[in-house]
């Protein structure tokens, strides 16, 4: 292999290397093929291109997020002709470089890999660990039991994508489910990134613990992402108020989920730190009324 020389992303590399890479070989690398562009400072990135002859045959990039402003993310991919030859390392070297000059002063590198993927070796080999999981649940029609609700007690509720409440609970709940890396989730952001229609958000639903005219408060929220019904699993965002204490959670969080999957399946996807569905999940995966999509997806970190 001749010796490989470095520069930096230029406009038309995606075309050229989508021709040598291929299709992306996870869907996580799909997703961050995606970040490969120019290098820019608002906001800040970093994206390297390896060639071989002049060809572009590996890319990496390494760019900052203000949500999740701890740590940086970082990807590379090498065509598969070229792998084993120490490109990834060089690059990853590379972009350790670059993200010593962050603006914001942030050091710390963290990526999302599949286990037993070309990308998972790489990142133990690089010294990354693991920091999170996550994955796709579809739970089935009718794997829960509905719950009773009255007039005085719990109540399930419709609420607009663009309630300022519920916007709070969906900031709060995704601020406290990410103290593994820490989230600057506003409220404003929550309502761009999770709650608007540019992202996707088709609807919403609340548990409260009691009518709304008499105090009751959010303790459970689904926000569907699935605009028209079919009979494939509605995307949904499940979350709960992590201020309960665990048995309360785990509750509303049931209570709710068997609403929503009373004739309809529903696809959720959890990471282990939102211990209350996970708790709710586990003995669906487990009697077969609910089964994971795919593999478990990792973040790892240095």
């Amino acid at each position: 292999m001749a010796q490989l020389t470095y520069r930096d992303w230029r406009e038309d590399d995606d075309l050229a290397l989508l021709e040598i890479w291929g299709d992306p070989e996870t869907g996580q690398a799909g997703h961050f093929r995606a970040m490969l562009r120019p290098s820019a400072d608002q906001p800040w990135s970093r994206c390297i291109v390896a060639e071989d002859q002049g060809i572009a045959v590996a890319a990496g990039a390494v760019y900052e997020t203000s949500l999740h402003p701890d740590r940086l993310w970082v990807y590379v991919e090498v065509a598969r002709g070229h792998r084993g030859a120490g490109v990834a390392s060089d690059l990853l070297a590379r972009l350790r470089a670059e993200a010593e000059q962050a603006p914001s002063g942030v050091r710390k590198l963290r990526a999302k890999v599949e286990p037993d993927t070309s990308g998972a070796a790489f990142a133990r080999a690089a010294g990354l660990t693991q920091i999170q999981s996550s994955r796709v649940v579809q739970v089935s029609p009718g794997a829960l039991p509905l719950p009773a609700l009255g007039e005085t007690g719990p109540q399930l509720e419709e609420a607009a994508t663009g309630s300022v409440e519920l916007t709070r609970a969906v900031a709060d709940f995704y601020n406290s489910v990410h103290v593994w890396d820490r989230a600057d989730m506003t409220v404003g952001r929550a309502q761009q990134m999770l709650l608007s229609e540019s992202a996707g958000a088709g609807g919403a639903v609340v548990l409260r613990s009691a009518p709304k005219a008499e105090g009751g408060t959010i303790q459970a929220f689904a926000v569907s992402y699935t605009h028209e019904r079919t009979d494939a699993p509605a995307d949904v965002l499940l979350g709960y108020d992590t201020a309960l204490p665990a048995e309360e959670a785990e509750a509303a969080v049931r209570a709710l989920l068997a609403m929503l999957v009373a004739q309809y399946p529903v696809q959720l996807e959890v990471d282990d730190s939102m211990t209350a569905v996970l708790a709710v999940l586990q003995p669906l995966l487990d009697s077969g009324h609910a089964r994971q999509l795919g593999p478990a997806t990792s973040i790892v970190s240095d």
